[in-house]
């Protein structure tokens, strides 16, 4: 879920997943094997926010009335 929020998001900025990874101090296989098993940290996906320059938003919505929290 999450990796493909990024891919996408990559895309749009016209960046590699490799770009990604250098920007961020990481090996690009680290890099590869959290895309392939989706597992990224709260802090890892606000590092790479920051570093595409946008902004990444967390919250549970309740399904019967939509409220955010």
């Amino acid at each position: 879920m999450m990796s493909e929020k990024i891919r996408l998001v990559l895309a749009k900025k016209n960046k590699s997943k490799s770009w990604l990874a250098e920007q961020l101090n990481w090996s690009a296989s680290n890099l590869y094997n959290k895309f392939k098993r989706d597992n990224f940290s709260e802090k890892e996906l606000v590092e790479i926010a920051r570093v595409l320059d946008c902004t990444f938003e967390a919250s549970f919505v309740l399904n019967d009335s939509g409220e955010r929290f």
